[in-house]
């Protein structure tokens, strides 16, 4: 009887999952989802951790909350320790298995792990599907994307308010309701966009495990052991001063964590708010905090945004349920970037054709430099707090990350490489799209028509940390 590998990668939840229902349409008689930890403890080539603990037990409450849902579907999930290249063959040899379904990633390393499983001999489907719009009904060729974000989202919401066939968003859609607005009104273009019709699993008896008499996702297969990632105990309490309290008093990662998150930020009406409080630097509600389900995929975009419809049917557009659709976008233009340049994007030219200036500091001191900043000891008191939450928390918000990375790269000429590596070790929300996006962004080597940001740090603080409540928060160096 056939039997097919689904892989989770970074689309940990059951909800929206168009390469799960691949899996279960394929007429396999038994489905073997699993999850791979590709090096969990590596190293980056700047000598640091590769996921940090809060990191990992971001993902370690994902994976588990998984593991849970997948359990009561008779279908347990097994998570593997190693390098997917080398430990899915030998999964699939030892199952009996020739192929296996997973989402499409765009990104350089999660490109050649599906070669190299493809050189193995296995049959890899992949699913296009982090994304709102599907590519193939955007209104140009995946290849000639515009050439910055702005004539982008013009472009899409031009088409969404057109009698035109407009982009289409990935997943069966029913036809929303038309909500256009009049002219005199802020642009709410989005609402026009077809809403999800989220597609259920099939029925749990469509999703059999393997082995059959597997009731467990410790039950053992020959050369393969169940496991969690390592996570320091305290890598899970919640810190007092963060923004994201994680662990068993706050947020936590997964699926059912992620969904109920959604329902209050609705049902508490904060969407009115978010255009106004979004540059904020501290503080639970400011943002919608869905970035770190975002990452993993433990929710997804199209849900977010089918909600925040009916939100808008509910209770009216405005200003601020306009940006959280603008900033949703934004997302989409970065993944989109990465089908069109792929592995240019990380270059360390990125984009750009022009040759950088040489630094006038000395590669010692650069490297000094870098050390100072990634752990809060620059001395410029607004980059120091933030990186020290950065440090211990693993989140910072989206004004501050700007700073922090503006200062690296024009006041200390640092490697943008170097801030991107460091964000993708620390940030529990850590997209490789969007962090690569946004540092290539902010250095000029991508898509920013003003080639690059420089943020004027006295300007920054004085708007953001008039009174120095933030600064104060994150004086010292040390978690309580």
């Amino acid at each position: 009887m056939k039997t097919v590998l689904f892989w989770f990668r970074n689309d940990l939840r059951l909800h929206d999952q168009p390469a799960l229902q691949a899996a279960l349409a394929s007429g396999a008689r038994y489905l073997l989802p699993v999850a791979c930890l590709s090096a969990p403890n590596a190293t980056t080539a700047w000598g640091w951790e590769r996921a940090s603990p809060q990191r990992r037990a971001w993902l370690h409450g994902a994976l588990c909350d998984l593991d849970r849902q997948l359990t009561g579907l008779g279908c347990p999930l097994l998570v593997c320790d190693g390098d997917p290249a080398t430990v899915l063959p030998a999964l699939a040899a030892v199952v009996g298995a020739t192929e296996l379904y997973c989402e499409d990633i765009a990104a350089p390393e999660e490109q050649q792990h599906v070669a190299a499983l493809r050189a193995a001999g296995l049959a890899v489907h992949t699913t296009w599907q982090s994304t709102l719009l599907d590519p193939q009904y955007l209104p140009w060729p995946a290849d000639a994307l515009p050439a910055s974000y702005t004539p982008f989202r013009q472009a899409v919401e031009r088409a969404l308010q057109s009698a035109a066939p407009v982009p289409q968003p990935l997943a069966p859609a029913r036809a929303a309701a038309s909500t256009a607005p009049s002219a005199d009104t802020a642009p709410v273009s989005h609402r026009s966009f077809p809403a999800l019709a989220p597609a259920p699993l099939a029925a749990p008896g469509a999703m059999l495990p393997w082995p059959p008499a597997a009731t467990a996702a410790g039950a053992t297969l020959p050369g393969y052991r169940a496991v969690l990632l390592a996570v320091p105990e305290d890598a899970l309490l919640a810190n007092p001063r963060s923004s994201l309290p994680a662990g068993p008093a706050g947020l936590q990662g997964g699926e059912t964590a992620a969904l109920a998150h959604l329902h209050q930020y609705l049902q508490r009406r904060l969407p009115d708010s978010y255009k106004r409080t979004r540059n904020q630097l501290y503080g639970v509600d400011f943002s919608s905090k869905w970035s770190p389900w975002l990452a993993n995929g433990a929710l997804s975009a199209r849900r977010i945004l089918a909600e925040v419809r009916a939100y808008e049917a509910e209770h009216g557009a405005n200003e601020g349920t306009y940006w959280l659709w603008f900033e949703l976008l934004w997302r989409d233009y970065f993944r989109l970037l990465h089908l069109q340049y792929g592995a240019a994007l990380y270059r360390e030219r990125g984009l750009s054709t022009r040759s950088a200036a040489p630094p006038s500091a000395t590669s010692d001191e650069r490297t000094a430099n870098l050390a100072r900043w990634r752990h809060g000891a620059t001395g410029e008191p607004l980059v120091d707090a933030a990186m020290r939450e950065l440090l211990h928390t693993g989140y910072l918000s989206n004004r501050l990350r700007q700073v922090v990375a503006s200062y690296l790269l024009n006041e200390l000429q640092g490697d943008w490489r170097a801030g991107a590596a460091w964000f993708e070790s620390r940030l529990v929300d850590y997209d490789v799209y969007s962090n690569q996006g946004n540092w290539l962004y902010i250095a000029g080597r991508g898509t920013d028509p003003r080639g690059g940001r420089h943020f004027n740090l006295e300007k920054q603080t004085a708007e953001h940390d008039p009174d120095g409540v933030y600064r104060r928060r994150w004086a010292g160096s040390e978690c309580p």
